[in-house]
């Protein structure tokens, strides 16, 4: 990208291959996943992750390792990782408090650093986690973020307990498809919302008890309906203004709605006493730990969890792969392989 704007900006270049630093490392890209966030970075229309251009977007990248800086340390050169995106100091109490996003000096692949939609990457051997055996490269780029991210929301911000119902909005995306294999895993019953019958059926393929239509009127009242009146313990939601309202209807008494996201706009309204009088929690929630991270990658080496891979396009058809994510045609993730160029 060289400048912001519509899918155009996208451009196929020759650039240099970049040279590792001492503490860095030289990645060839096997897998990139396609995230919301590139379009956000892309369109730069008012959205928090402001990016500076030039710049090459994309994250959520797996490959091997190919270079080591001049301090040769870090895995050798051969070894299969995933490359994680968040850029932090390390040191703050954020950091130690693994709430990196919350470092002042956070900063995020594709976004301030060149990112995956490349054949080679660089990025801070801190970054790199060594992949078992088991996972496969497409595999770890489909897990990364929205694993982690789904993982933190209903752990560690959602306080997630076995017994408990789960209402995942969007079930078709990434989170959601991450947020519906982890409840389960958890031991909680889910529902989950979708546009389209061939999204619902899906979900429910996946695990999910109900899938509800959220494009219906009055859809929060099935929702409810599907766990007998009571309502929804923990939501999970990245859907934004939209929809807000409704999810928060869905709510049984002390329940929670986690958000993570606002893809259809960033302010909704709230009724302060149906706040107060249930006893309900809004709850935002950002980027997880590299401990959950770890234990992401372990679900999926052991079988725990699965991605869903929607389909994996060559490294030139970048715009196709960012068109069918903005028009919700997918379920799972879209990954780009500069291998299949």
């Amino acid at each position: 990208m060289t400048r912001h704007g519509g899918l155009d900006v996208l451009e196929l270049q020759q650039v240099e291959t970049p040279t590792p630093r001492p503490g860095e490392a030289l990645v060839n890209v096997h897998a990139t996943a396609v995230n919301r966030l590139d379009l956000w970075v892309r369109e730069d229309e008012g959205h928090a992750y402001s990016a500076k251009v030039p710049l090459i977007p994309g994250y959520d990248v797996a490959g091997e390792v190919a270079e080591l800086g001049e301090d040769g340390k870090g895995p050798a050169p051969g070894t299969r990782v995933y490359v994680h995106y968040d850029y932090s100091c390390g040191r703050c109490e954020w950091c130690l408090a693994g709430e990196e996003s919350l470092c002042s000096e956070y900063a995020i692949m594709g976004v301030n650093h060149d990112g995956g939609y490349a054949e080679h990457v660089v990025a801070p051997v801190r970054n790199l986690f060594p992949l078992d055996e088991r996972v496969g490269f497409e595999a770890a780029a489909a897990a990364g973020s929205v694993y982690l991210t789904a993982y933190h929301i209903l752990f560690a911000r959602g306080g997630l307990r076995a017994g408990e119902s789960v209402l995942v909005m969007a079930a078709g995306s990434g989170v959601g498809t991450a947020a519906l294999q982890l409840a389960r895993w958890a031991g909680a019953s889910t529902v989950a919302t979708a546009g389209s019958d061939d999204k619902r059926k899906r979900a429910l393929d996946a695990g999910a008890l109900h899938a509800v239509d959220y494009t219906q009127d009055g859809w929060s009242e099935e929702v409810r309906r599907a766990t007998g009146g009571r309502g929804i313990d923990l939501v999970v939601d990245h859907t934004g203004s939209q929809l807000f309202e409704e999810a928060v209807r869905t709510l049984a008494p002390l329940g929670r709605i986690v958000v993570c996201g606002a893809s259809s706009g960033p302010f909704a309204q709230l009724d302060l006493v149906d706040l107060f009088a249930r006893q309900i929690s809004v709850i935002g929630s950002s980027d997880g730990s590299r401990r959950e991270l770890l234990e992401v990658f372990r679900l999926v080496a052991e079988g725990v969890v699965s991605p869903v891979i929607d389909e994996i396009l060559p490294l030139e058809r970048a715009r196709e792969a960012q068109e069918l994510l903005a028009g919700r045609l997918h379920f799972g993730r879209i990954l780009l392989s500069p291998l299949l160029s």
